[in-house]
Formats: C-alpha cells, structure tokens, sequence
C-alpha cells in the first residue's frame, strides 16, 4: 500500500444562469472519476465544487425574468446539484461564491494584495449604454468586423478572421442589451499588478504543476511582460463591492475561483477538519480541473493571487478540451445542445460516464460525443463484455452449486494476470488518462471471456462427471468479473454497487490480489440493458425541443430586441397539422422534473396524456377545467416519465400564458 496522501481537488464552478449541459459534464465525470479512485486507493481525497453566482449575464438574466438575481441563483443552484447527484458526482460539498464566507475571503485576500502593493487604480475608457445607463462587457457589444467586414461580431474578437479589437471598434456597433448605439465613457478601474508575480509564475509553470501543451500556450503572455489585470466592474452589477467603494464591484473572476477556499472552508468547519492543513501548507495536495477556456484565470491570476495573500498555490491545474456532438460544436439550431437533464430523460449515468472515461486521455484535445458510436461502445464494452462475464457464470453457480464458488482458484495464473495489472491501470487513472485504463481493461474483459467460451461451462453441466470442471470455470469467471469491477468501479459506481450486491462483498483495491474462495454470492440479478437506437433518437429529438428557451426573447421595445420569425411555411405544410381543442380533465405535478406538468387532455372521446414545460408558469390545479388547443397528430414521444402524446399552445413574453378558445369551445372540435 502506498502512503496515505490528503488531497483537496476542484471542479470550475459552473455559472449559475442557465441548466446544465453535456459540455459540463465532461469535466466533473473526469474530475469525480478521478477523486473516486484516489478514495479506493485508500487516500483522504476531498472534493468540492459549486456555482459561480456573480456577474452582469446574471443580474439581466434575472432582469429579464422579473426576478431577482438572488433568486435566479437559487433556483439554479438547486437545478444544478440535482443534476450533479443524479450523474452521481460525488462533492463532499456544492456551494455557491455568493455567500458571506466567500465576501470575507475576497476581501481577506484583496486586503493582503493591497498591502504588499499589488493593487492599483487607473482611468479606463469603456462601451456604455446610453439608455441602460451601464458600462458594456465584450460580449454585450455586436457589430461588423473592422477588418473583416463579417456582420454580427461579439465586441472583443472576429469569428471569421480571429482579428482583436475594442467594443467600439466595430462597425455599426450595438448594444446587445437595449439596442442602442454605445458610447465611450471613462471610469476608474481597480487593476491587480499581475507583472509582479512574473518570475513567480515562471518559476511555478516550470514545476510540473501544468501539462506541456498548457505551460508553453500561457508563454504567450510573457513575451512583452505580464500586464495588469482589471479586477473591477461598475455598478449597476451583480457582485461583492470592493471594501471602501458604494458603486465598484468585484470583477466575478477574482472571487469565483476564492469560492473553492470557502466553499471548503465552511465544509471543514462543518467536519470537524483543519483547514489551514490544506490551504497554508505543502504537505497535502491541491488539484483544479479546468476546461481550456478559463486556462488564463487559474494558471496566472489565481496562483498570483494565492502566492500574494500567504496561501499554497496548486499542484496541479489540469486542462481538458471541448466537447463537440457528432464532429461539430454543440448547437442549439442542430438539436446538438443537450441538456443534462435531456440526457438523463433517456439514460442512467453509467453509459455517460464510461463513454467519456473511455475518451479523455489526460491533454487538452477536444471530445466528441458521436450518437452512434456512444451506442456501441457501451453495448459492446459494458454489456456485452464487462457484464457478460457474470452473466454466463452466475447462473450455473447457483442451478448447480448452490450460490457457492471453489475453494481453490483452479487458474491462478489467469487471476494473478488480471489482478497484477493494477499497477498500470492504477497509473492511468492518476494521470487522468481514462481512456487508456479503459483499454487494458478491455483487453481483460476480451481475455475473461475467450476463457469461458473455450471452457463452454453450459456443456460441461451436463455431464454429471464434468460437473466439478463446470463449477471452476464459472468461479473462475466470476472472479475474474470481480477484479474487473473492481477496476470500473470509480468510471461506474452504480454499476459497482450492482455487481457489489451480487458478489456478496465492497469491491477493495487492495484486496485484489485475493480471489474469492468458498464464497457465496448472491443470485444473479441483470446489471445493465443495451442501448436501444430509439433511446439515442428520442434524446436527439427532445434535443431539439430544448433548443426554444424556456422564456422566449421579449418584444422589440425590451432590453433583448425582436424575436425573429422563423421561415415561412405553405398552406400545404400548415394543413398536415391537426389542431383540436382540448379540455385538461387533470393536471399533476412530476416527481423529479423542475419544469413538467402532466396532463390529462379530453380530445372529444380520447384521453390524451402531455406533458407541458409550464410549472413556473402554473399551478398544476389551475389548469384543470381550462380548454386550450392541441396539436392532436403530433409523434408521441417517450419521455423518462412517461408517454407525450401531443403538444399544448402556451403563449410566451415575461412568463407562459395558456392560450384559451372563446366561451362555447368543446373538447375535440377542430380548429382552423
């Protein structure tokens, strides 16, 4: 056994202003995986995670809801946790950086940088909205590239030709918030002096403590000296106010990733754990799981940041890709934009999470989620071989032999291959290179298998003189399963869980060197179904359901601008649709689902059952009775809860409103 290491690890903190996606995912499978194996190995391994709350997206999100952004992070908190718990991502703790603990060490921290002269202020030039009254991010300013002449350019960088430039560069600028033409407004900033931590962070980079790829792209940055870096935003905005000013604000990025440290901190406080053990000291580890866009924020800000307050910089910060759906990057307009949520619709956890373990190697290379090949690699790996092994074997052990395998290994060669490849599946998991764990795991799987089909236990049960044979093969097999699982059982520990209550034991890294003897296990119970192809439809086709947003664009006199129309139809394409009026006899909440309403639609002598994405709209009592219209020829579709078997109108604008027929409307009557 190894020494015992004490590790802290992270996930980027995900934004609090919309659901979450596959995209997200990616990072904390890969992160969860990892923690998992490092608690099998025996290891104090804690992780944590949480939503980044801060920030202008959010405060006109909120706007645009007619909330307010507390209760917009709220509401998005708890949808986010859910769906972490659902994908069985194990966080010792979910928090939030809006929160006291967080306030007091942005500002600890700020005040220590303050002290040793890293802040400073100047006078900044910026994009204001004359009619909102409020200084522009990038993002909240479009207009034609100055170079390129492409329309429709965010205020910082060109898609089409990659050209730099400030917001008001561009042409026929706009603001994407009210539309109005910005103007140039100047403000003072808070600046943190990045250039004086340069021979620091060149000295940290060069420690190991980055992937190659990673350390020689942030060299970028050195050529002409480090330069300061704005940690201030005006008011109006979303955020901690800087200690001492009414109207300035904490950029989000300075304390969203201090959200790790007080997000741990109240967990320690909470489990009795000294803090100061993983934050003031060298003797535990610290790990960051990132994703390539915010390379900059945790492997230059933050350890500054960290080296100027007192406290330990990381030991590693570890960068995965993107991750694009059949070749290309997710869309919305594709149907390719797949909610976690959708996902989870269709499937359980298991198949996702071994599909991206079976594809992240450890780089910064991008990910591609291809529909058919997530189908039968996951058939093919899990069911057909990982699972097959007790399949084949568990039913003979308990016809034959009373649930009770041999009391010897009669292939203890076999096993001892099986269990001494520990060291180098142990090595891949630890430097996040899943895939490759997965490979020789296969490669066992392929071996365990090719051993039972050229013993052939089915026929060896049938001679009364081959019985004892018979009995240890199938030991042998389940055995075999069970070194296997055990390797598995940080990717799937739900599947591990099943195999666990089949074999009767907890699968234990440092038990695998010993076989199973004279050990009885539990009848077979099937682990894991197949994918079925119209699984992997019907999730691409609720896909592209999602793609509409829940609340739709306002009209043209509010801050987002017009929805535009979509194309146009014939009268041929509108008479293939059957519009019928409905009256909804009952409406029921949905257990587990945030947004669904089920209904029960008379259609003029046929019950319909939909169900409808309006619970932050309604109560479901206060549809029944209502008549509204439906699409009464719409495909049914399979859902996690049940059978959709048409679609109701709601109307949209700040929240849904039912569409209602005139007095005198009866259920089934067609509308034209």
């Amino acid at each position: 056994m190894t020494q015992k290491r004490r590790i802290l690890v992270t996930s980027a903190l995900t934004y609090a202003n919309g659901p979450l996606h596959l995209g997200h995912m990616v990072e904390h499978i890969q992160t969860d995986i990892w923690a998992r194996f490092q608690r099998l190995r025996g290891h104090e391994c804690y992780y944590v995670s949480g939503d980044d709350a801060h920030g202008t997206p959010i405060m006109l999100q909120a706007q645009k809801r007619g909330i307010t952004p507390e209760q917009l992070i709220e509401e998005t908190h708890a949808a986010h946790k859910q769906d972490f718990s659902d994908f069985h991502i194990d966080v010792v703790d979910y928090g939030s950086t809006h929160t006291e603990e967080n306030r007091q060490q942005a500002e600890s921290i700020y005040h220590a940088l303050e002290k040793n002269g890293d802040i400073t202020k100047k006078e900044i030039k910026q994009a204001f909205d004359p009619e909102k009254k409020m200084f522009l991010p990038d993002r909240f300013v479009r207009g034609t590239c100055p170079r390129c002449k492409t329309p429709d350019q965010v205020g910082d960088s060109c898609e089409n030709c990659g050209a730099t430039y400030t917001p008001l560069d561009l042409i026929d600028a706009k603001s994407v918030v009210s539309g109005a033409t910005p103007i140039e407004k100047s403000s003072i900033h808070y600046f943190f002096k990045l250039s004086n931590y340069q021979d620091f962070l060149t000295q940290w980079m060069d420690s190991g403590s980055l992937q190659p790829e990673v350390r020689n792209k942030l060299q970028e940055w050195f050529g002409d000296g480090l330069r300061d870096w704005d940690i201030s935003r005006d008011s109006p905005y979303f955020g901690f106010n800087i200690p001492g000013e009414k109207d300035k604000y904490f950029y989000v990025w300075l304390d969203a990733p201090i959200g790790y440290i007080a997000i741990f901190k109240t967990f320690c406080e909470k489990n009795n754990i000294t803090f100061d053990d993983f934050w003031q000291s060298d003797k535990t580890e610290l790990y960051h799981f990132i994703g390539k866009d915010i390379l900059y924020f945790h492997s230059l800000f933050w350890p500054a940041m960290l080296k100027g307050a007192g406290l330990r910089t990381p030991t590693g910060v570890f960068t995965h890709g993107y991750l694009t759906i059949n070749g290309e990057k997710m869309s919305k307009s594709r149907g390719t934009f797949i909610k976690a949520r959708t996902y989870l619709n269709h499937f359980e956890p298991t198949y996702l999470r071994y599909y991206y373990a079976a594809k992240l190697n450890g780089s910064v290379e991008d990910i591609d989620f291809k529909v058919d090949d997530f189908l039968q690699r996951t058939n093919t790996d899990l069911v057909n071989k990982v699972v097959n092994i007790a399949s084949r074997c568990a039913g003979f052990i308990h016809k034959k032999f009373e649930g009770k395998l041999t009391a010897s290994c009669e292939e203890q060669a076999l096993y001892d291959e099986f269990s001494q490849a520990a060291d180098d599946i142990a090595a891949a998991f630890e430097k996040r290179d899943t895939c490759k764990a997965v490979r020789l795991m296969m490669a066992l799987a392929d071996k365990a298998n090719q051993y039972i089909d050229s013993k052939k236990p089915w026929q060896m049960v049938k001679d009364q003189d081959q019985l004892a044979a018979a009995h240890a093969v199938c030991s042998v097999g389940i055995n075999l399963f069970k070194v296997l699982m055990t390797y598995l059982k940080p990717i799937v520990p739900t599947l591990a869980e099943r195999a666990e209550a089949f074999l009767n034991i907890t699968l234990q890294w440092d038990n695998l060197a010993t076989p199973l003897l004279d050990h009885t296990v539990n009848p077979f119970k099937p682990l894991l179904s197949r994918i079925e192809s119209k699984q992997t439809e019907a999730m691409m086709e609720e896909s592209k359901t999602d793609a509409a947003p829940a609340v739709p664009a306002p009209a043209a006199d509010s801050w987002l601008g017009k929805k535009p129309l979509k194309p146009e139809i014939t009268i041929d394409d509108f008479s293939k649709i059957d519009l019928r009026i409905a009256k909804i006899i009952s409406a029921d909440h949905v257990e587990g689902a945030d947004k669904l309403i089920q209904l029960k639609l008379d259609i003029g002598g046929e019950i319909r059952q939909v169900f409808a994405g309006a619970k932050a709209s309604y109560a479901p009592e206060d549809l029944v009775g209502r008549h509204t219209i439906m699409v009464a020829n719409l495909k049914p579709r399979k859902m996690r809860f049940g059978l959709s078997e048409g679609m109701i109108a709601f109307g949209v604008g700040e929240r849904l409103f039912l569409l209602e027929p005139e007095e005198g409307a009866e259920a089934g009557m067609p509308v034209q």
